[in-house]
């Protein structure tokens, strides 16, 4: 990628923040190959005031102390960031420590109070759910429910929520509710996988694994854009809600969405029976809710930024880059080679050779 994007601020002199305003509403209206590459006309129209700070925040630029930067910025036409950036030399040794620590202490927590027999709660709450109904497809279906209900639910009321307790206490309630519900569903899932109605059966059919096997492989390229910020996720750094730009963005706006699709088409085709089909009826459904949901929070945040970048993007993968609205730089392809992608194929690969062990572990809880 040519440029880096910036996060502009809301709170520049009142004249910078006018001129931010005018050059955003022109970059609304005109094509990114439009603009002007004379360094020195756009060096006119944009002056900072030498007798008031800069405050960096989240609507603009993160980056922005130098004329030339801005410029570089507003030629470019962004105003999201820019995904999946991981530099080395800006990493302290601490905060991975720190993550380190974090995610023991989570895990060991996790065992304790959900799935540790003796101890934790987890059985309890799927033999509770199993009683309301003896088919598998049903106590699927309501364990998603419950997990799409509390995820989506906190998720809406982040606002308020970090408002009230702050952000990292917010994402500390956030993953400590919605990560044992989500281990719940997926244990359950993998031990009833193939309890239900058998449908059709294909798994014997040239070329069907193949094809299963490489759209589950490419759907974590969509699933996880979280791990681009590992230490927010701990909240190890403060949890923001960004706006990314580049990258998986440009391809679709909702990769999580895109990726939950793929994995769920895979395996229901897969597996065949009834209960892949209501588990992947009721995990698209949840995501389909959260594309609504997710542009409605990025709009309450971003406003005018959220509404130029939703402009260049779609929902649908492709469909912006097909109908000219997104415009794919030359050397796209250089914003994928970044770590946390590497990161992702990574783990992709070790989770499908770590099939047996995720099976025999999830036997072992007898949920």
């Amino acid at each position: 990628m040519a440029s880096t994007p910036l996060v502009f601020s809301t709170s520049f002199s009142s004249k910078l923040h006018q001129t931010s305003h005018s050059n955003k509403s022109r970059l609304h209206h005109r094509p990114l190959n439009s603009f002007p590459s004379s360094s020195s006309s756009s060096k006119s129209k944009l002056k900072f005031s030498p007798s008031k700070p800069l405050i960096f925040s989240r609507k603009l630029v993160a980056r922005a102390s130098s004329e030339e930067h801005a410029t570089e910025v507003r030629d470019s036409g962004l105003v999201g960031e820019d995904a999946a950036t991981f530099d080395l030399e800006k990493q302290k040794l601490s905060s991975w420590v720190y993550f380190t620590a974090v995610l023991g202490v989570v895990l060991f927590v996790l065992n304790l109070i959900w799935i540790d027999d003796s101890t934790g709660f987890g059985k309890v709450f799927v033999d509770a759910i199993s009683g309301i109904s003896d088919s598998h497809e049903v106590v699927m279906l309501v364990l998603i429910l419950i997990f799409a209900g509390v995820h989506s639910g906190l998720a809406s009321f982040r606002d308020s929520g970090e408002k009230l307790i702050g952000e990292r206490a917010y994402r500390v309630l956030f993953a400590g509710t919605s990560l044992p519900l989500a281990l719940t569903m997926i244990v359950y899932f993998i031990n009833h996988r193939y309890d239900g109605l058998q449908l059709w059966q294909v798994q014997d059919v040239p070329g069907v694994h193949q094809l299963v096997w490489l759209s589950n492989f490419i759907s974590f390229f969509f699933l996880y854009p979280s791990t681009f910020n590992l230490l927010e996720v701990a909240a190890v750094d403060k949890p923001k809600l960004h706006l990314y730009e580049t990258g998986i963005m440009r391809i679709t706006r909702h990769p999580q969405m895109v990726g939950q699709v793929m994995w769920c088409i895979g395996h229901t085709v897969w597996i065949g029976n009834s209960v892949a089909v209501a588990a992947s009826f009721a995990l698209i459904a949840h995501h389909l809710f959260g594309v609504w949901n997710g542009d409605r929070k990025l709009s309450e945040r971003y406003g005018e930024d959220f509404e130029m970048v939703k402009g260049r993007t779609s929902v649908v993968p492709f469909a912006a880059i097909l109908d000219g609205r997104q415009k794919l730089p030359k050397d796209f392809y250089k914003e994928f080679i970044r770590l946390p992608y590497f990161t992702i194929t990574a783990i992709t690969l070790g989770a499908y050779f770590a099939h047996p062990l995720m099976r025999a572990a999830s036997f072992k809880l007898h949920w």
